[in-house]
């Protein structure tokens, strides 16, 4: 939209008096001029004349709008995202391979439903970064933060039972997604660990991960797939001012991602922008033809 035209250098305009000035002294005085070419000026018809003078005025003219400089203003209004950094770590530890997690599809294991829960989620997530940490004995980062919606839904899908071994590493998953987050320039991060079980083989004392997890304002959402409540997911939780889910099936645990995308939404932010688009080529090319014109009528008085 466009709203506010001016110029850049205005001053130029006063050329428009001064042309005017000495345009109304040359024809106030009747004075003989020697001038060559003289065949360009036989005879004028009215009609010629008037149209010489109007080309030459709008040579002139525009000549100097084009060094005013003419600005108009194009608005555009900025929608400016305030996205979330959002690291999910996952449990494919032995027990994920147990089934009825899912009552609808009896066959399907615990780490089958949970990926089809968290690719749903992933895509949900569109304006922010997403990034994913896998855990058995250890912990591994899957995946960097990224945009890239269709490659973390490729790495949810290949994840593995039993892949980084058996046990569960549940606080050295912490401490490998606050690596991911701890250079993130993001107002919020968070963490939401899924486990199916108490801690068995984290190097690393919780005291310590929650410690680096509150230095680097990460918060952290806690997730049990079990039928018991886990104490260090409850430990968790507390110490982040956070809620410990304890979803019992598939359904329930979609509801949980719904609860959570809820809570943490990105923020969205607008912004008017004015942005200067020039215009003096316009009234440049204007000149050029003008005085084109002149030109060529005058080559073509000089043939006839």
């Amino acid at each position: 939209m466009f709203d506010t035209f001016t110029f850049g250098y205005p001053w130029f305009l006063l050329l428009i008096v001064l042309f005017v000035i000495l345009d109304y002294l040359r024809t106030s005085q009747a004075l003989s001029y020697y001038m060559p070419h003289t065949s360009w000026y036989k005879t004028p018809t009215a009609i010629q004349t008037r149209w010489q003078y109007f080309v030459k005025w709008l040579m002139l003219l525009s000549a100097i709008l084009a060094l005013a400089n003419p600005l108009v203003y194009k608005e555009t209004k900025t929608i400016k995202e305030n996205a979330l950094d959002i690291v999910l770590a996952l449990d494919t530890s032995g027990s994920m391979s147990l089934y009825g997690f899912n009552p609808k599809s009896h066959k399907q294991t615990r780490l089958e439903a949970v990926k089809e829960v968290v690719t749903d989620f992933i895509h949900k997530r569109k304006n922010d970064r997403i990034g994913l940490v896998v855990f058995g004995t250890h912990s591994s980062i899957a995946s960097p933060l990224s945009f890239d919606k269709e490659a973390q839904t490729t790495f949810v899908k290949a994840l593995r039972i039993g892949a980084l071994g058996k046990s569960t590493a549940l606080i050295d998953a912490i401490v490998s997604s606050v690596q991911l987050l701890k250079e993130s320039k993001a107002k919020s991060k968070v963490i939401i660990l899924l486990s199916d079980g108490e801690d068995s083989s984290s190097k690393v004392p919780l005291p310590i991960a929650l410690k680096l997890a509150q230095k680097y304002g990460i918060k952290i959402y806690t997730i049990i797939i079990d039928q018991t409540h886990s104490n260090i997911m409850k430990l968790i939780a507390k110490a982040n001012h956070t809620k410990a889910y304890n979803p019992k099936n598939k359904e329930a645990l979609q509801q949980v991602y719904a609860d959570i995308d809820t809570l943490e939404k990105s923020r969205l932010f607008s912004q008017t922008l004015k942005t200067p688009q020039p215009l003096y080529h316009y009234f440049l090319l204007i000149s050029l033809l003008s005085g084109l014109l002149l030109l060529a009528r005058k080559k073509v008085m000089e043939v006839f």
